[in-house]
């Protein structure tokens, strides 16, 4: 399903046209100053497993502690606000890496004695897939999303679609890459953005 953007007070229709700029500014980039790498390449630096990021909701839960469990989303910078304990940098650690970060605050500052935490993602941080697909805009994640999927989500190429590759920008990544498809699955991430360009025949 599509959601709205947290705009920070932009309009929609501002938001749509700042995203149609930058997909248009991706998608004609050549291949002479873009990385390329393969899909192989991509799917890899996935490996480690799921990492937090700017704008996943989170349960964090205390055992034996109410007061201090609760659903919390991250900030835009990176950072998680918890009660009693200075903000945690939670950007790019797993949710078990995360829940030891939070038992070390709260045991580190006598708030809880011998603290047991837990920490589970609720909601992801979106998508973004731009360019020659026929609904460009904002998306929900879904676990071991793939390119096919997310295509779907945005109702497929239009006819005009470059299907050998694609321009993807990760949230971790300086710059876009582009991506040769060579029919391997791409493994999508959470807050990837995706452009597709057109053909050139």
């Amino acid at each position: 399903m599509t959601r709205s953007v947290s705009t920070g007070g932009l309009p929609k229709w501002a938001m749509r046209n700042c995203l149609l700029v930058f997909g248009l500014a991706l998608a004609s980039c050549t291949g002479s100053n873009m990385p390329l790498i393969s899909v192989a390449s991509a799917n890899g630096q996935l490996a480690q497993g799921y990492q937090i990021g700017a704008g996943d909701k989170v349960r964090v839960t205390v055992f034996d502690e109410p007061d201090l469990t609760g659903e919390f989303t991250v900030g835009e910078q990176g950072h998680l606000a918890l009660p009693l304990i200075d903000s945690i940098d939670a950007s790019g650690m797993s949710p078990a890496q995360l829940g030891e970060a939070v038992t070390n605050s709260y045991a580190v500052g006598g708030y809880v004695l011998n603290p047991r935490v837990s920490v589970e993602v609720l909601e992801y941080r979106p998508f973004y897939i731009l360019g020659e697909v026929n609904t460009p805009g904002e998306y929900e994640y879904g676990d071991r999303l793939t390119l096919e999927q997310a295509v779907a989500k945005a109702g497929g190429f239009t006819p005009r679609a470059d299907r050998n590759s694609v321009i993807l920008l990760r949230q971790d990544w300086e710059v876009a890459r582009r991506i040769e498809l060579d029919g391997t699955p791409l493994e999508i991430a959470p807050g990837d953005t995706i452009t597709v360009r057109e053909a050139f025949f």
